[in-house]
């Protein structure tokens, strides 16, 4: 390799760095509801907070961090339980909602490196006041359980409140009666 082609490998390398870095630069002006408004792939999700009456819970201090499943997430339960997204979207269902979507925070502000250290299968308190296990694996990954098992796709979203981890699939509580009864949906 001559001199120049090292010499203007450098450079573009770090220029690339520095353009990865800008988006997350910029997120950490805003918070957890901002970036998620402002995301392509968050409508569901949004419109389902903004359902469950969680805005301004998740525009708080914190910090949160929050599992977020994308609209695709969404669209395969949905497809796995076909009507269950407007359902849980009517105003009848708040509560459950709520039970669903505080599942997918945690308190504090939980950076990928620090679920690294955790022992596979440990368990995490969530918003809800459920626990969800986290397991780690090099066949699959870093997972998230409760009724059901998802991955984490994307992590360290940085938000001034708190940090988004992406999700896979919606991650669902482990039974409740509430959960029982509309699992017959």
């Amino acid at each position: 390799m001559n001199l120049f082609v090292k010499s203007a490998f450098i450079p573009a390398a770090m220029l690339a760095l520095v353009m990865s870095a800008a988006p997350f630069v910029y997120a950490q002006d805003k918070d957890i509801v901002d970036i998620a408004a402002s995301a392509p792939n968050f409508k569901t999700l949004v419109a389902a907070v903004k359902a469950a009456d969680l805005v301004e819970t998740l525009k708080g201090d914190g910090p949160f961090t929050v599992f977020a499943p994308t609209d695709d997430a969404f669209k395969k339960l949905e497809k796995a339980k076909p009507g269950i997204l407007a359902t849980l979207l009517k105003p009848e269902n708040k509560e459950l909602l709520k039970s669903i979507l505080l599942f997918h925070v945690v308190p504090g502000k939980i950076l990928a490196h620090d679920v690294l250290k955790l022992k596979s299968g440990t368990k995490v308190k969530t918003a809800g006041g459920s626990e969800l296990t986290v397991r780690i694996s090099k066949k699959y990954g870093l997972t998230l359980s409760g009724k059901n098992t998802v991955k984490v796709v994307k992590t360290d979203i940085e938000a001034s409140n708190g940090v988004i981890h992406v999700l896979d699939n919606v991650l669902l509580p482990p039974a409740s009666k509430k959960m029982e009864h509309h699992d017959k949906m």
